[in-house]
């Protein structure tokens, strides 16, 4: 059986009979055909993953497959975290992995009012108390690390500085500003291109972000490669059109992200690192017109790296699951393909528009662990909703961003 030997390929602590398993708790047939076609049946179940088994990723031993994906909420005002994110954190911890929300590396990192970050020795206390709370809850958390690059505003630059990119090229997206005391998006302003000679300080402000996280108490970080940041700016060429060595060919345009995951790695360990992409989303102006050969040759890079896993959003970030730029669709098979034949072994994470059936093929097709963005907002209970099947509270939209209790921890777990 192609799946059951799939399935333990991967390094995966499976029970030995899941309670989702009805043919395991029937009785069984009594004629001899009968009985031997529902032990088939029976024993390839049991090797088929569950949604609700624990996985290992890299150093991270997970309770469960499901991840919560990170949510910018804009409640972390002078970019420190609070006691009510938390109180908002520990309510998920029943996720087998939390991702947090998207925290920037250093204050030029900063794209959006309220965010919290990870430069300073007073945000790694606040921190502090997130994490603990988290553990206390039994669950596991790593940190997103954020450089938002041109998607940024002058009032939220140090000294009021443009923003920073690979080119001098505005993105055609909105940014959010906290205007008398309500979030409000305004366009982004026009960025400077960055310094061949500055760009050995961008790394450095990761490995250090990486450093603190740990120091925070975080179990491992996730490097923010997707959704037309800084790293995913140098990644595609419609926005990056430099002519020194990280900006033209695919090798190239890789560099700064390659730079950057090796720097995490040797701080804090591979097995404690993850990477987020989005090969074809087309999020804050991000655009490529060929994105399988660079994505493939990224993974395969990547696969030198003993990382925890590879966190891949499939389609328009929080939109279609079949969006595509360029002339073809895009292949998310030949993508962990091309990573496992160069010999990449981390967990591999699929994002966007994930329900429990689709999640289930997921599973059966190969992914290691699927991640719930939105649906983890209006559901804290969410691993619990999903297992049994139960109804999910809808998002309440006026509340994403900013405010309160409000729309953020008062959402009520299934009775």
């Amino acid at each position: 059986m192609v799946l059951a030997f799939s399935a333990i390929a991967r390094t995966v602590a499976a029970p030995a009979c899941h309670k989702d398993n009805v043919l395991s708790q029937a009785r069984l047939p009594q004629t001899p055909y009968a009985r031997c076609l529902c032990f088939s049946l029976c024993h390839e179940s049991l090797f088929m993953p569950s949604l609700f088994e624990p996985v290992q990723a890299g150093a991270l031993s997970l309770s469960n497959r499901i991840v919560m994906a990170p949510l910018t909420r804009n409640r972390a005002p002078g970019a420190l975290p609070t006691p009510l994110m938390a109180t908002y954190y520990a309510q998920r911890a029943t996720a087998g992995l939390i991702v947090s929300e998207a925290t920037a590396i250093s204050h030029q990192g900063q794209g959006y009012a309220d965010v919290p970050g990870i430069w300073s020795d007073e945000q790694v206390a606040r921190w502090k108390t997130v994490t603990d709370a988290v553990h206390a809850a039994g669950g596991k958390i790593v940190m997103q690390l954020w450089h938002v690059g041109r998607v940024s505003h002058t009032e939220l630059q140090p000294d009021h500085q443009a923003p920073v990119a690979p080119s001098a090229i505005t993105a055609k997206t909105k940014t959010v500003l906290i205007k008398d005391g309500v979030a409000t998006f305004v366009d982004t302003s026009a960025p400077r291109a960055l310094e061949l000679a500055e760009l050995p300080g961008i790394v450095a402000d990761y490995r250090r972000a990486a450093r603190n996280a740990i120091a925070a108490g975080f179990d491992g970080v996730e490097v923010h490669g997707a959704n037309g940041y800084l790293l995913d700016q140098f990644l595609r060429s419609g926005s990056n059109q430099r002519s020194d060595a990280y900006g033209g060919p695919i090798e190239h345009r890789a560099r700064l992200l390659l730079e950057v995951m090796q720097a995490v790695c040797d701080e804090i360990g591979a097995q404690r690192t993850g990477l987020r992409l989005s090969p074809v989303t087309p999020a804050n102006d991000a655009f490529d017109p060929d994105p399988q050969p660079l994505f493939e040759h990224v993974v395969r890079a990547l696969a030198k790296l003993d990382l925890a896993y590879v966190h891949i959003i499939e389609g328009a970030t929080g939109g279609a699951r079949d969006h595509q730029q360029g002339a073809r669709p895009f292949d998310y098979a030949a993508l962990r393909q091309a990573y496992r034949t160069a010999g990449g072994k981390a967990a591999w994470m699929v994002n966007n528009g994930y329900d429990r059936a689709l999640a289930d093929q997921a599973l059966a097709e190969g992914a290691d662990l699927v991640a719930y963005g939105r649906p983890f907002i209006a559901n804290p209970d969410l691993v619990r909703r999903l297992r049994d099947k139960l109804p999910l509270n809808t998002v309440e939209r006026a509340t994403l961003y900013g405010g309160g209790a409000k729309g953020y921890t008062d959402y009520p777990a299934a009775p």
